[in-house]
């Protein structure tokens, strides 16, 4: 990893932290905005861009017009898209639309990207895939992933198997080392500041991908009392489960969401087949708190780092103290741990 100061352009006074993702993504930080699902639009995506991340529109189980609309949001402004991969696998023209925008990256999460890698490639996009395990890792980078996302179980939104952060991104790295040398890593989950962007390349990977911190920005499509309620949650609010697919799309077994605890997770979660059997009544209840905004039903989708959310800030302002923080981090550290001048010493000298 390289450590330059910038002087110009997007971030002016703001230190750079070079590595591979920046190179093969073209971008100024490696910092990736994660395309969450109907909250991740074009205009939050055109300002991480524009802060010299690499934005993504949230392209999720794919709906036509809102893609289109977000498109135009974005404008000229080089962004990425991502899609939940069965979901997009069965209307394959939601893809081909995304593509005629020349994105700079596809992130396709959840199940086998193979299908769709090499209209991905033929397209000129990199090609980034989400996972959650090694053996998720080695079946993207056998597809041929140019990034792979690992994803700890943390983070916000869907993700499959227990393992965090902290253990799955060195897995991840040492698995695409050995099969891939040439993909980059790309950690997620709990990453919301220049600690968690430290850490991450630390373990070895060559950047981030953020959700939570950015579902909170003033140019995200999440509602003001959503981001009120992250702001105000703690790590310890989220609760991983089910219950929302159960009233909304089905989801692949094993598969759980991330989300914070409200009333409606009280109730159901752990009383499954109770919902189950009352999912019309459930879902009506659910899709009418959508549209009011009533958040002690209707989900907000936020990982653990939501404790580290103390504000509601332009995505500018994220990306450019994640980096500053990020770089002070790694200096200081740096200047303190040193080496024990004893150790490795013969004991007779």
């Amino acid at each position: 990893m390289e450590i330059t100061t910038s002087e110009q352009g997007r971030g002016v006074g703001v230190m750079a932290l070079t590595t591979r993702a920046n190179r093969m993504l073209g971008i100024e930080h490696p910092i990736v905005q994660a395309p969450m699902d109907g909250i991740a639009g074009g205009a939050l995506a055109a300002a991480v861009t524009d802060a010299g991340g690499l934005g993504m529109i949230g392209g999720g189980y794919g709906d036509p017009d809102w893609l289109a609309r977000e498109f135009t949001a974005a404008g000229t402004t080089r962004v990425g898209c991502g899609f939940i991969t069965w979901s997009v696998a069965d209307r394959p023209h939601l893809l081909d639309q995304a593509l005629a925008h020349e994105p700079a990256a596809v992130m396709l999460s959840f199940t086998d990207p193979t299908p769709l890698a090499t209209r991905v490639h033929d397209a000129g996009a990199r090609l980034m895939c989400q996972v959650n395990t090694r053996r998720q890792a080695e079946q993207a980078l056998h597809a041929g992933a140019d990034i792979i996302v690992a994803q700890g179980t943390e983070a916000g939104g869907h993700g499959y198997g227990p393992q965090t952060t902290l253990s799955l991104v060195p897995e991840v790295v040492d698995t695409t080392t050995t099969h891939a040398p040439e993909a980059v890593v790309l950690a997620a989950g709990g990453i919301a500041d220049g600690r968690g962007l430290a850490a991450a390349l630390a373990l070895g990977a060559d950047g981030v991908l953020v959700g939570t911190r950015f579902y909170a920005s003033t140019e995200a499509l999440s509602t003001p009392p959503a981001r009120d309620r992250v702001v105000a949650a703690d790590g310890a609010d989220t609760c991983r489960t089910t219950i929302y697919d159960t009233v909304r799309t089905p989801w692949p077994h094993g598969h759980t969401m991330n989300v914070l605890r409200n009333d409606f997770v009280d109730r159901w979660h752990g009383a499954e087949d109770e919902l189950r059997a009352t999912r019309t009544e459930a879902t009506a209840e659910y899709r009418q708190a959508v549209t009011e905004r009533d958040y002690d039903i209707a989900n907000v989708t936020a990982g653990q780092a939501a404790g580290l959310i103390h504000e509601i800030h332009p995505a500018a302002h994220t990306v450019h103290h994640m980096v500053t923080h990020a770089e002070e981090i790694l200096r200081s550290r740096a200047a303190t741990v040193t080496r024990n001048p004893a150790i490795g010493k013969n004991p007779t000298e």
